[in-house]
């Protein structure tokens, strides 16, 4: 009963890990709980019995050289389905009366490459902070692109800024970017608000592979003629609620109104035609009127 016991200060462990956020331990007794050792032992030596014991210290003996190894803790979910799914080759295993003392080490060394392929993730890709210094107005790109092989399907690109002129890697100063999505991001006319640390992340299956910087430094002075207070006042109208760009009501001309396609309806036509046909009219009456008066001065 050594991994019963064992097992008890289990579920502490885990707290500490998800409080603390420190790296966890790919352990047996981590990932696997008594019941589930004990079944598959009954199944290769029986309900009872020295055979049975001795499977246990077997299983205990062939995962001990992976005490003590550390795993990225955003790793646990994916590391315990790969546990879950070794229990049950074992079960099948021990039904087809196979022997544990074979069984085991196998186990645990297919534990072991696992283990090896779940890469931890960087803080960063050398150089940490890529610099990049471009000038007033004119056009920002980021390439989000690493030097090792990636996944084929399933990879993803999220965006992030920390602005304010600030140059950090302290996820907490930074806000999504929803707008960019790919592996390029790109910004035109660069302004000097957008000065500060960029930063990519590259997850494949929900599981991030990487994580890119790149802090702009904008240059050049503001545009020939513009004045501070010219400057302020942009700045104001900037930060306006979009309500107030459209105070100022439209006034559409007459060939504005009738470029509208909801203008020539039929009693719109007749309304037109009636105006033409009085304009017409008055047109009439006063060049009569004026030649009248013309002929009976002379």
């Amino acid at each position: 009963m050594a991994l019963l016991a064992s097992a008890s200060a289990v579920p502490c462990a885990l707290v500490a890990l998800t409080v603390f956020r420190v790296p966890a331990w790919a352990c047996l007794l981590c990932f696997t709980s008594y019941n589930e050792r004990l079944r598959v032992c009954q199944t290769f030596a029986g309900l009872e019995g020295p055979e049975l014991q001795k499977c246990e210290e077997a299983f205990s003996a062939a995962f001990k050289g992976l005490l003590d190894t550390e795993i990225n803790y955003d790793e646990r979910s994916h590391l315990h389905d790969a546990f879950t799914q070794m229990t049950h080759s074992l079960q099948e295993l021990a039904t087809a009366q196979g022997s544990f003392e074979v069984a085991f080490p196998d186990a645990a060394e297919k534990m072991r490459n696992v283990i090896i392929q779940l890469k931890e993730v960087k803080a960063c890709i050398p150089p940490c902070v890529q610099d990049l210094t471009v000038t007033r107005g004119d056009q920002a790109m980021f390439s989000c692109t690493v030097n090792f092989q990636l996944p084929q399907e399933e990879i993803t690109y999220s965006w992030k800024f920390a602005g304010g002129g600030l140059r950090t890697q302290d996820l907490s100063y930074f806000r999504e970017m929803p707008r960019a999505h790919g592996y390029l991001a790109r910004i035109r006319p660069v302004q000097p608000a957008h000065g500060g640390t960029f930063s990519c992340v590259i997850t494949h299956d929900q599981r991030p592979l990487a994580r890119l910087y790149f802090f702009l430094n904008v240059t050049g002075p503001p545009p020939r003629g513009e004045t501070e207070l010219q400057i302020s006042f942009r700045e104001v109208l900037r930060w306006a609620p979009r309500e107030a760009e459209m105070i100022e009501p439209w006034r559409p001309s007459l060939g504005e109104l009738l470029a509208r396609p909801e203008a020539l309806t039929p009693s719109n036509q007749c309304l037109l035609a009636a105006i033409a046909a009085l304009a017409s009219a008055s047109v009439t009456l006063l060049a009569w009127m004026f030649f009248r008066w013309y002929y009976s001065g002379n």
